[in-house]
């Protein structure tokens, strides 16, 4: 006998979740056709019943009862769009346990107990997915889990936070200091009033933990991943960058490498002509390297209500499809323990301005606090100005406790008057 509708309940509806109830009703007949099946939401849990929404939705299908949601017998699929930590997970695993199939678009959660979850799921025979977690509108996990599962993928790269990519770009097209582009930033909508979530690198850091874990079927939770922020980005780093051909970004970079998994989230600078060089503004884009398949980008817009929701909803409609057939999605795919290394551990590349006093014999002083720490100059440019110089190099390849040892000698020299950056540089061609 077919199956008349698939049942859905939903718990928030803010940005994300009122983009879902829109899409849902206004692509309904479309939906239906593509499923098999009517999708219908039954009921949404929310804090207040009295806030604005920005989608008109019946009084008596709201409920300030999260858990009068999940534990409706007549639900099929519980949605999660509400974000933090607790409750989240209670309701998640309460729903689990109820045999119910979870669509969850909370990257802080999957990033600190996403194994735990999808054991759970597992153990219940229900699924449970999370692409709205990364990337908002871009699909890249299910690509990750399913049409690249034929590769090893050692490398992804990306810029996934929309809020410090809009700072940046307008620090670089519009020379603009970063409390100048952060206040830009808030008046458009791209940050929030309290912005340290993005600009310290921490959102990125939770997306970056679940591609790793994707991408290397191994576990990386967002503690693993080394997170810094932009705060300390100057429009004279961006116009030095530009200078050697590089732009700045805040990248998220993980790789599978021999002795490890490399996880880090920093401002970058990468050659002007890499793909990921030209993503301007609120977009995101994620560069992947597989063996078989080489390189790929994904590219779209990586926040707002319908990008998010139409990546939920494409969940929603995959178990709906599972729930008609009697099929499954592809569970948990870390079968492999591998060592998550720290970040003395990391070898790259690194960009320095020093402000030294203009005269003879400083310029050996600094190589030889470079040396002694076993640390290559790649090459190095002088500024003059008046009574002190300022001095720019970038180094060759070079291991970060090294490069760090090498910070600490030059702060202790009397011959330079202040490190005053120090950024990493991410550049396949000179590795």
């Amino acid at each position: 006998m077919k199956r008349e509708k698939v049942v859905v309940g939903q718990i928030g509806c803010g940005t994300v979740g009122s983009g879902v109830v829109r899409i849902l009703r206004e692509n309904a007949d479309l939906i239906s056709r593509r499923v098999g099946s009517e999708i219908s939401v039954k009921s949404i849990a929310v804090r207040d019943l009295g806030d604005p929404r920005y989608v008109e939705v019946p009084e008596d299908m709201l409920t300030t009862d999260a858990m009068e949601v999940v534990r409706d017998p007549e639900v099929d699929i519980l949605v999660e769009v509400m974000g933090g930590i607790e409750p989240a997970r209670t309701f998640i695993l309460e729903a689990i346990s109820r045999g119910k199939h979870v669509v969850c678009a909370n990257k802080e959660l999957m990033s600190t107990h996403g194994g735990e979850l999808l054991r759970a799921a597992e153990e219940s025979g229900v699924d449970l997915a999370y692409e709205a977690a990364v990337g908002g509108g871009i699909p890249i996990l299910m690509p990750l889990k399913q049409c690249l599962a034929g590769n090893t993928v050692n490398q992804v790269l990306g810029v996934i936070n929309g809020t410090t990519n809009y700072i940046l770009t307008r620090m670089s097209e519009e020379g603009l200091d970063f409390e100048e582009a952060l206040s830009k930033a808030q008046a458009m909508g791209y940050a929030e009033a309290d912005p340290a979530y993005d600009v310290e690198g921490k959102d990125a850091a939770a997306k970056l933990a679940i591609l790793a874990s994707m991408a290397f079927n191994s576990r990386v939770t967002q503690g693993d991943v080394f997170a810094e922020g932009i705060t300390r980005v100057t429009p004279a780093d961006i116009s030095f960058a530009h200078e050697m051909g590089y732009v700045i970004k805040l990248l998220s970079i993980a790789k599978d490498e021999e002795d490890g998994i490399s996880v880090r989230v920093h401002p970058t600078m990468i050659p002007s002509h890499h793909p990921l060089a030209s993503v301007r503004d609120e977009n995101n884009a994620i560069f992947v390297s597989g063996d078989a398949v080489g390189e790929l980008m994904f590219y779209g817009k990586g926040a707002g209500s319908l990008p998010a929701a139409s990546a939920v909803v494409g969940d929603v409609i995959a178990i709906s499809r599972n729930i008609l057939s009697g099929g499954r999605l592809v569970g948990c795919t870390c079968f492999f323990q591998k060592p998550v290394k720290g970040i003395q551990d990391v070898f790259s590349r690194y960009f320095m301005i020093l402000d030294v006093p203009d005269r003879p014999g400083v310029l050996a002083r600094i190589a030889g606090v470079f040396g002694s720490n076993r640390v290559s100059i790649k090459s190095v440019i002088q500024h003059g100005m008046g009574r002190e110089a300022r001095i720019v190099l970038i180094t060759h390849t070079v291991k970060e406790e090294n490069l760090q040892a090498t910070v600490r000698g030059l702060q202790g020299l009397e011959e330079v008057n202040r490190v005053v950056s120090l950024i990493r540089v991410e550049d396949p061609e000179e590795d």
